[in-house]
């Protein structure tokens, strides 16, 4: 079997990203590389370069990894990590525009069928013209 694409979630909230994460596994399966990079390692609130680092390489299985992200400074501490990972894994890494929910579950979908990391990251980013009312 191919490689499946990785996910990680990052929040300042080690519980959304967790939450994210399960409800994300639900609906795609156990077998995704899906890994949660919320708080930081006191347990406070906030963003930590070196879990992120620790779980893209976790959820790296060869086919890349989308990072979804919740707000602006979950992105500088995500653009740390891949600095610190260096070129090899780095390259493979994707960082979404998406919504932090909706994008993970859709990603993780997309991930548990096989799509490339391309199309994985475009339906991350894709949920957030998903509609919830309908008009």
């Amino acid at each position: 079997m191919e490689p499946l694409v990785g996910i990680v979630v990052v929040s300042h909230s080690a519980q959304i990203a967790a939450g994210t994460v399960e409800l994300a596994r639900q609906m795609a399966g156990d077998d995704l590389r899906i890994e949660a990079a919320g708080g930081t390692a006191d347990g406070s609130l906030g963003t930590d370069a070196a879990a992120i680092m620790a779980a893209i390489v976790a959820a790296d299985g060869g086919a890349g990894v989308v990072v979804l992200m919740d707000l602006g400074s979950a992105v500088l501490a995500t653009q740390t990590a891949l600095e610190l990972l260096g070129d090899g894994v780095a390259a493979r890494v994707r960082l979404s525009r998406g919504p932090l929910v909706e994008g993970a579950v859709v990603a993780a979908v997309q991930a548990s069928v096989g799509d490339d990391l391309a199309a994985v990251l475009a339906a991350a980013e894709e949920a957030a013209s998903l509609p919830k009312i309908p008009e």
